[in-house]
């Protein structure tokens, strides 16, 4: 079933390459105590993902914190070295955190795979977008259609807070 408003995000661990290796992030050090935006997207370098969604949220950074935002999270089914290359190849170093969920844990937790096997993606993550606060989910913004980012964009979380 998947998540909705008003659910607790589910313990989940994420990988992350820094400078040390890989490292975890857990959804507890994530939001405990904060405002985040997490939005995902189903694979990093894919059209929708490179040049709408990625950049949606980029473009609106500033007006996000300036509402209360502390962070704002990408997740992706993709394995933190491809996470690590889309951070540089789109500036978001120090900007937008890049996570992986590599075997998709999280996003099956949350209920929002999908199986992307007929483009030779297997499971992937629905597009959304959702503000959590505390570990809280009190807006999610859900695509119908993954090549479509309209509900999932930066500017539907903004007009929501």
């Amino acid at each position: 079933m998947p998540i909705k408003v008003g659910d607790r995000l589910p313990d989940a661990t994420f990988k992350v390459k820094t400078d040390k290796g890989i490292e975890d992030v857990t959804t507890n050090e994530l939001c405990a105590g904060r405002t985040v935006v997490i939005f995902a997207v189903p694979g990093a370098f894919t059209p929708t993902c490179h040049l709408k969604h990625l950049p949606s949220f980029l473009a609106n950074l500033d007006a996000l914190k300036a509402k209360g935002v502390d962070e704002v999270v990408c997740v992706a089914v993709n394995d933190p070295f491809v996470m690590e290359a889309w951070e540089k190849a789109t500036g978001t170093g120090g900007k937008i955190r890049m996570l992986s969920d590599g075997n998709a844990t999280f996003t099956r937790a949350i209920g929002m795979d999908f199986d992307g096997s007929a483009l030779g993606l297997g499971v992937r993550s629905r597009r959304y977008a959702m503000l959590v606060r505390d570990g809280v989910v009190e807006i999610l913004n859900v695509e119908e259609n993954p090549g479509e980012v309209e509900a999932s964009a930066a500017e539907k979380i903004l007009e929501a807070l």
